[in-house]
């Protein structure tokens, strides 16, 4: 049950990813691209986890892994929301 649930959260982060990837194509905004290769990341820490003899075990190199997605995340919303100099 462990690896059908890692396979949905895999295939759900690749899709969210390549949403997010999409919208960067369109606007050329880095915060979609953050957020679209944050999630591809979350897929290949899930597809690690998954490929484990134990997925429910945590392992250090999966959390990691998730820790730099997330950090990515963080450092996106952070730079969209920090204030622009305009050139005057």
């Amino acid at each position: 049950m462990a690896q059908f649930l890692l396979g949905a959260i895999t295939m759900l982060s690749l899709t969210i990813g390549i949403f997010f990837l999409h919208f960067w194509k369109k606007t050329a905004d880095r915060f979609f691209l953050a957020f679209g290769v944050a999630f591809g990341i979350e897929a290949l820490a899930r597809i690690l986890q998954a490929s484990t003899d134990r997925p429910d075990d945590g392992r250090p190199l999966v959390y990691v892994i998730r820790f730099l997605a997330y950090a990515l995340i963080l450092a996106a919303i952070i730079d969209k929301n920090r204030p622009r100099k305009t050139g005057s």
